[in-house]
Formats: structure tokens, sequence, C-alpha cells
């Protein structure tokens, strides 16, 4: 209850006490006098949301009606056509790709240089035979990149022995010329392409090599004829000049 309230309360308290009012009268008298200020108040309250309106503006360029601002950047831009600036921008990104492929070559040729095999590895790749120091219808022995390869020196009925073979008969089909450089001499990876055992040497049915693990023949041109290996048995690299032969 306001003030003027309480005050007029307390004036018809005292009428009440002094004039001998009955009670429904002061009560009645009580709520005349309160009721116009209620009224007031409720009134004053109803328009009071009007005061906790806020308006908000984004920027000071749109502050109110007709105030569409644009700030100028005329100071800030190249004078320049349109021409110059594509020939800038060309010649920039030409340049980028020529250093970043210049960069990616480095990389790479660095990268395959390590890894290159060394001159003691490549000295090993390569291995040199005296076939004059082969007699006729002798087999060696040397190693090749930690392989043993054969080199046999035929005779002339071991040609041909390996020429007169039905080559459809052939688990593998070769023909003997396809697998000799010079019909003389044979070089072949001596290793059992079965499971890869170390073959014997003028041993087995055919006169060529026989593999004891599984009983695996080859002829004298390094053909499987009999046994469970599926193929013939490997032709190196080599080349011969005169009596020098290079395998590898």
């Amino acid at each position: 209850m306001s003030l003027a309230g309480k005050i007029a309360a307390s004036a018809t308290s005292t009428t009440r006490f002094t004039t001998g009012l009955s009670r429904a009268a002061v009560r009645a008298n009580s709520a005349a006098a309160v009721a116009p200020t209620v009224k007031a108040e409720k009134s004053t309250y109803r328009a009071s949301p009007s005061l906790f309106k806020q308006q908000r503006f984004m920027s000071g360029f749109a502050a109110g009606p007709g105030s569409e601002k644009i700030p100028s950047f005329a100071d800030y831009t190249k004078e320049r056509s349109a021409d110059s600036s594509r020939a800038f921008t060309y010649f920039m990104l030409g340049a980028s790709g020529a250093v970043l492929t210049s960069a990616a070559q480095s990389s790479v040729h660095g990268f395959l240089t390590n890894m290159a095999a060394s001159a003691d590895v490549l000295a090993m790749a390569k291995t040199e035979v005296d076939l004059s120091s082969i007699p006729v219808g002798k087999t060696v022995t040397i190693k090749w990149r930690g392989k043993p390869v054969f080199i046999k020196h035929r005779t002339q009925e071991e040609i041909d022995d390996a020429n007169s073979v039905n080559i459809q008969s052939l688990p593998d089909p070769q023909d003997d010329a396809s697998r000799v450089q010079m019909p003389e001499w044979l070089v072949v990876v001596g290793i059992c392409t079965h499971l890869g055992c170390v073959p014997t040497t003028d041993a087995g049915d055919y006169g060529g090599w026989y593999c004891p693990c599984h009983g695996s023949h080859y002829d004298v041109s390094g053909r499987i004829r009999k046994g469970p290996a599926p193929l013939n048995m490997e032709i190196p690299d080599y080349q011969i000049e005169g009596d020098k032969m290079t395998v590898g």
C-alpha cells in the first residue's frame, strides 16, 4: 500500500473511534480512499514498458534514415590496369611453380642417389670368366650375386642331343637355340626351380643336372625333363667376347 493509502486508512480509523461509525462504513470509506491510488498505480505501470525499449545500431554509417554512407578506399588502390595485374599474378605463379619443381627434383635426386648401389656392390654385380680355362665337356660353378651359376662347355654330341628333343613333350616347352648364345656354351643359374635346392652336375637320367631333394631331372640344356620342378633352370644375363664371358 502506498503512503497516501496508509494516511487515508489512518484517518478513517480515527473517524471510527471519534464518530462511532459502524465497521461496514469504515471499510467502505477505506476502499473508496485506496481505489483511486491503486488505479493510478496500475495506469502508471502499464505505460512504463516504453522505458525498457532500447535502440541498437550496427554501425555509425547506418544510424538513421538517409545515412547510406559508404567509405572510400580510393587512396589504397593500385594505379595500374587489369592486364598488368594479371601479368604480375601469372609471373608469381610461374616463379613459384619453377621453385617447387626444382625443390622436388633435388629431393628425388638425393633420395635415389642414397638408395643406389655403391661402387663395391656394382663391382660384385658382374663376374668375369676365362672360357679358355674350361675344357670341352666340363662344367664350372661360379658365384654371381650370391647364387651359383653353371657354365658348361658342351660337346657336339650334347648339342645334338639337346636339339633332338620333342619340345611339345617338355613340362616347360623351350628349344635349345633360345637358351644359348653360342651352341657350345650353356649358362644357367644353378638353382632348382622346385624348392631352390642346388642340383648335382653331370647327373640324372638325361646327363645334365639332378636335384636329389625331390628327384628333379634336367637335361644338358637345363630344361626340366622329369620330377616336380615346374620350370626350366633360369638363364642369367651374360655376354661373350672372345675367350671372356661377363655374367651380369
